[in-house]
């Protein structure tokens, strides 16, 4: 037999065909398995950090912040949920006014929750004209803990005063609520604002500090009551509300 007929009675081995369906149904399965596995990971990072408040034993004074966004406040609830004290968001610069503030305080107190204001200072307004605005819808009461003066970034306001200014401007303010109050105010400064104007050491007050879920670590004094957690959500009021610690005496930073 001729070698090119040998030749050409063999046959020329098939290419193997891929099978693109079935490895696309294979990635797209891969995908949606990950694609679950992260959607259930950040919903129980959701539902965690909805719960998460610091250790009682360490932090036995424990308390919420609410304002208007919370709803109509079911305060007994709240008591129930380990509130030991509620601060309540009053007033806002020179004009505005939380809706909800003198709802709120008189019910919390009825249910046997102590509270105390919050103003959000506005630094686009003069001192005398926001003291005026607290004075005039928060009553003075000797059982009130002290009022709190909250300090941010606010986007209505594009003003940034220099640090002498708002320093001067922020001691007339807390003169005026004192004398109003009776008692000192405790600062509260956000870590941006502080890192700006770094009140905490140009005002001698006790202060207030906020970070989520870590104890904060600015400030030029140790803090005395820590917002820990922002994002807790309790059966009492709609949304989320601000859960802190007041710091025990003799507690170190360490």
């Amino acid at each position: 037999m001729a070698i090119g007929a040998t030749f050409a009675k063999r046959k020329t081995p098939a290419k193997p065909v891929r099978n693109w369906r079935g490895a696309i149904l294979h990635w797209l399965r891969r995908a949606l398995a990950l694609a679950a596995l992260i959607l259930l990971a950040v919903g129980l990072a959701l539902w965690w950090a909805a719960r998460w408040t610091p250790p009682r034993e360490q932090y036995p004074l424990q308390g919420v912040t609410i304002d208007a966004g919370n709803g109509p406040v079911h305060w007994g609830s709240i008591k129930a949920a380990g509130a030991d004290f509620a601060y309540i968001f009053a007033t806002d610069g020179d004009r505005r006014v939380d809706p909800m503030y003198a709802r709120n305080m008189a019910a919390a107190r009825e249910a046997g929750v102590r509270t105390g204001p919050i103003h959000r200072y506005d630094l686009c307004k003069l001192a005398t004209d926001q003291a005026a605005n607290f004075i005039r819808h928060v009553p003075r009461r000797a059982d009130a803990l002290p009022a709190v003066v909250w300090l941010d970034y606010d986007d209505r306001c594009p003003d940034r005063p220099t640090r002498a200014l708002l320093l001067s401007e922020l001691a007339t303010f807390l003169a005026q609520i004192e004398a109003h109050m009776g008692k000192r105010s405790l600062i509260a400064p956000g870590p941006n604002f502080e890192a700006d104007y770094k009140v905490t050491s140009g005002i001698a007050r006790t202060t207030w500090l906020r970070r989520d879920f870590f104890a904060p670590d600015y400030g030029a004094h140790p803090w005395a009551m820590w917002q820990a957690n922002d994002y807790v959500r309790l059966s009492g009021a709609d949304g989320t509300v601000g859960w802190n610690v007041v710091r025990p005496e003799g507690m170190s930073d360490e």
